[in-house]
């Protein structure tokens, strides 16, 4: 894995991309660019482990499914102008992949959005774009299930099994090349491990 590459191949395709030492520094920036307004923030642990719903609710609207049980929450995440999400990794070329359950966060993350922050620790970052699917599929979604209590083949071997199951959360894959036309995405590189 090579940061400075990973930096320079991201901004190559289109995105701003920022790198912090701490998640604490990370999380300080994320505050002090979304202020007054609404906020919606996709399934992401990095955002737990930063504490960002609680500081961001302290001057903004934070929409967050993990903490409303609000009928239509995914909707209002999807909504605000402003979107927080991970990416399951990041390929040292610049592809983000993210899997997903329901696709809300997939959805959140390629329309209608005044800015998207893609909050990720240098552990999601791979050498390719097969070991980052590979990330995907049998790191992040497995322990994603597992954290849910899914019933699914993963648990019993820690892989993917590409199953049929009912509770399968991993239904749909999203590989972003570049931001989405008008859609301003920011990658924000912290330089600890977080999240799945």
């Amino acid at each position: 894995m090579n940061l400075e590459n990973t930096m320079k191949n991201l901004e190559s395709r289109g995105y701003t991309v920022k790198y912090f030492s701490s998640g604490k520094e990370a999380s300080d920036y994320i505050n002090s660019c979304i202020d007054g307004t609404s906020v919606g923030i996709g399934g992401c642990m990095t955002a737990e482990q930063l504490g960002l719903c609680d500081s961001l609710s302290a001057h903004n609207t934070v929409y967050w499914h993990w903490k409303s049980s609000e009928e239509n929450i995914r909707e209002l995440e999807n909504s605000a102008p402003f979107f927080i999400t991970s990416a399951n990794a990041i390929s040292e070329d610049g592809q983000l992949l993210n899997i997903d359950g329901m696709g809300n966060r997939l959805a959140g993350m390629t329309y209608g959005k005044k800015q998207t922050y893609v909050i990720a620790g240098v552990n999601k970052i791979c050498d390719d774009f097969d070991s980052a699917l590979s990330r995907a599929r049998n790191v992040a979604a497995v322990k994603n299930a597992a954290r849910f209590k899914k019933n699914t083949p993963c648990q019993i071997d820690g892989k993917c099994h590409d199953c049929r199951s009912p509770e399968r959360i991993c239904g749909s894959l999203l590989v972003m090349w570049q931001p989405p036309m008008g859609m301003k995405v920011e990658v924000v590189l912290i330089g600890e491990e977080l999240g799945y």
